[in-house]
């Protein structure tokens, strides 16, 4: 008997490109493509491949969500006079929380997936404007068809404050007990230094202990940005300070984010100057056309094997 077609498969596929049966689904649940996004019959909500585009500071948006720990921005959001603060982590990873003075603060690093993070994240404030009382506010069930982020906010840009570690829960408590002053010594332990960069748009230098690193998430379409990388790299250009090692890439809900080795005690500091100077290289390689030499191929090649998918 012949086999069953799997094009029904494919066309609940909600994903943009073509992603292989086997690999991990793109939604970042942990499953293969074929038992989640692309299964028979949509087993999932649907996947949006760059959900946080058209949102100001895109590229922060990726980072806050997936690289850095701590770090709050304010959110303008016309439907209530509330304060509203968007932030990396809440704790216990709620995805909101509505404070005793009833300010709202939306959490970005949350543990439901439900394929739309800038739909989730709509829902959840909408959610956290209804509610008076205080207290977690979250999701369990996929949002449906809600507004998203983008159309609740109206920021043209975004004031983004990264933190040493998670004082900000606290910041608006006057009797901080001995319980909450450990779990949050104990949370702090947790995040690593890390530092934004002035110089240029979305780049995180951080401090792991054995390692630092700069990790910078970029807007441009994948294709392009790898031969642009494989230019510089194979011109030897793509160092941003002495001893930096350029190491991979993390692809992040439709983006790209170059990850670069530093030696200890380079510091965010100093990565300033040669990190605009590698923008404007940068912008020069993306601008040439043609096509890439030998060497240049066989970079990129190496580049394409260098990628982690985190969402």
């Amino acid at each position: 008997m012949a086999k069953k077609s799997r094009i029904k498969a494919r066309d609940t596929a909600p994903v943009d490109g073509e992603v292989g049966p086997r690999q991990p689904c793109p939604c970042g649940s942990g499953k293969r493509y074929k038992a989640c996004h692309g299964a028979a019959g949509g087993a999932a909500p649907v996947f949006v491949s760059r959900p946080f585009a058209g949102l100001p500071g895109e590229c922060d948006i990726i980072a806050l969500r997936e690289l850095v720990p701590a770090a709050t921005v304010p959110l303008s959001v016309p439907s209530t006079d509330r304060e509203v603060r968007l932030c990396t982590l809440l704790p216990m990873a709620a995805p909101a929380m509505v404070r005793d003075s009833g300010a709202i603060w939306l959490g970005l690093q949350v543990a439901h997936q439900y394929g739309d993070p800038a739909r989730d994240l709509g829902a959840v404030l909408e959610a956290a404007i209804a509610t008076e009382k205080s207290g977690i506010v979250g999701l369990t069930s996929a949002p449906g068809d809600g507004p998203r982020l983008h159309d609740l906010i109206t920021n043209d840009s975004l004031d983004i404050t990264v933190h040493d570690g998670f004082g900000y829960w606290i910041d608006d408590v006057e009797d901080q007990d001995a319980a909450m002053v450990a779990a949050l010594e104990e949370a702090n332990g947790s995040a690593n230094p890390t530092v934004r960069l002035n110089s240029v748009q979305a780049a995180y230098w951080t401090d792991v202990g054995p390692k630092e690193h700069l990790r910078w998430v970029m807007p441009h379409q994948e294709d392009e940005l790898l031969s642009a990388l494989a230019r510089l790299h194979a011109a030897g250009q793509d160092s941003v300070a002495e001893g930096s090692r350029f190491v991979g890439m993390f692809r992040a809900h439709g983006l790209l984010a170059p990850v670069w080795d530093l030696p200890v005690g380079t510091g965010a500091e100093v990565l300033e100057a040669p990190a605009a100077k590698f923008a404007d290289a940068l912008a020069d390689a993306l601008a040439t056309g043609g096509d890439l030499s030998a060497e240049e191929r066989s970079a990129r090649a190496g580049l394409a094997n260098r990628q982690v998918t985190i969402r």
